[in-house]
């Protein structure tokens, strides 16, 4: 699929969407147990845990909830089976008006939030979602993590470098003021002082740079149309624990901008809007109209084919009737079907007779063509003189070969000489074979 942000329609302004890993083998429990106290809390209007999946390929939760102004959010988290000590997870999440980064994170809906729960992890490198993440010291290392973070589709991703080393408040979050459901979807990397040359190394190939002691939030692959390197880069970032309100404003912009859903982001979209079971009576009723009227449009098309099929029916065959009444008055000429050409062995078997009989027509003695009638005469032979008396002598053509007499005709028998006799050297007769001297 092209990277390109115009190869995809944007988003839809109402979905919410996100990416991470769970590390550990209760994922699937964690999960259940927080939406049955979210459900008795009243938090959540529902949750089902649909048993028509397939178990084996993704684990499926659905919740659904009010925010603020009675607006309702359905929402879809999928596990994947346990691989390498972890599972993936994706959630999509669907308002009913255009998504309101104030509201409640559709992931605090679905994972616990007590520290250490190990669900908020980057999918891609197992970094930690909302948290410090110090960039490391082996540039391969340093080289794969940063390329992975340009190319992210999932999360928003922030470089910062520090200065000089910061205290107990600098290693702190530093976007910790951001609304909840942005900064479960924030990664933030920090590059120590002296890692600044080799952090520009790897962004230029994404003609991207990190200001010294400031920040830069990266682009994203595909990035977002209208994104500037300038625009979403901080020339300076304090950090001694006060806000950094030029780097918020930076991150929310950047999150507002449109962006196509990843692939596996349209696929979940599509499972959460055709896929969904977490219907209420009034869904249910409105469902079933929705069926109703789709079957009715259904049948509708298919009578108008049936009654188009019928019509052309009746056409052809008037059509075939009138025909044949013109046949039968003499007014049609019916062509008889030629021969088959057989197949191209006979065909060659054919072929090499005319050429047998051409031959055969064309050799002394055979039948012979009657001339046209203008054709001019053909001249006589000179004669051939023979080698005993010197006599001229008519030139004869060669008798063919249907003329010499057959075994089956006696006359022809005595009366042939025989095809042994050697010829007499003196121009004598000569001597026929069983006769006495």
């Amino acid at each position: 699929m092209s990277n390109s942000s115009s190869s995809r329609p944007a988003a839809p302004p109402t979905v919410w969407s996100a990416r991470g890993r769970h590390t550990g083998p209760a994922a699937a429990d964690a999960v259940r147990r927080h939406l049955e106290k979210l459900t008795a809390d009243g938090v959540l209007h529902s949750h089902l845990e649909p048993d028509d999946v397939d178990r084996a390929r993704e684990h499926v939760f659905e919740a659904r909830w009010q925010v603020p102004g009675e607006v309702t959010v359905r929402a879809r988290l999928a596990l994947t089976p346990l691989r390498a000590g972890h599972r993936q997870w994706v959630l999509v999440a669907e308002a009913e008006a255009p998504w309101d980064p104030r509201w409640p994170s559709p992931a605090a809906m679905f994972w616990p939030q007590e520290p250490g729960s190990g669900w908020d992890q980057e999918a891609g490198t197992g970094l930690r979602l909302g948290d410090v993440n110090p960039l490391p010291e082996d540039d391969k290392e340093l080289r794969r993590i940063l390329r992975h973070a340009v190319r992210d589709p999932w999360c928003v991703h922030v470089v910062v470098h520090e200065a000089m080393t910061p205290d107990e408040r600098g290693r702190a979050f530093v976007l910790g003021s951001l609304p909840q459901g942005l900064r479960h979807r924030v990664v933030e990397h920090r590059a120590a002082p002296h890692r600044l040359r080799a952090v520009n190394w790897v962004l230029d190939d994404f003609d991207t740079r990190l200001p010294r002691g400031g920040a830069v939030v990266l682009p994203g692959s595909p990035p977002p149309d209208g994104y500037d390197r300038q625009e979403f880069s901080v020339r300076s970032v304090f950090l001694d624990g006060t806000e950094p309100v030029e780097l918020l404003d930076a991150v929310t912009r950047f999150a507002a901008l449109p962006r196509p859903l990843p692939p596996d982001g349209e696929e979940a979209l599509t499972a959460l809007r055709e896929q969904w079971h977490l219907r209420t009576m009034e869904e249910e009723l409105a469902r079933a109209r929705e069926l109703v009227a789709m079957y009715a449009e259904a049948l509708e098309a298919m009578t108008r084919s049936r009654d188009l099929y019928r019509e052309a029916a009746e056409r052809a065959n008037e059509a075939l009737a009138a025909y044949r009444e013109a046949e039968a008055a003499g007014g049609v000429a019916v062509r008889k079907p030629g021969r088959a050409a057989g197949s191209p062995l006979q065909q060659l078997a054919r072929g090499l007779g005319r050429l047998k009989d051409t031959a055969r027509s064309l050799r002394p003695g055979g039948p012979a063509e009657p001339a046209p009638p203008d054709a001019a005469p053909v001249p006589a032979l000179p004669p051939v003189p023979t080698p005993s008396t010197g006599t001229p002598s008519p030139a004869l053509p060669p008798a063919p070969d249907d003329a010499a007499p057959t075994p089956e005709d006696p006359a022809a028998a005595r009366t042939a000489p025989p095809t042994d006799a050697e010829p007499p050297s003196d121009g004598a007769r000569p001597r026929r074979q069983g006769a006495q001297d």
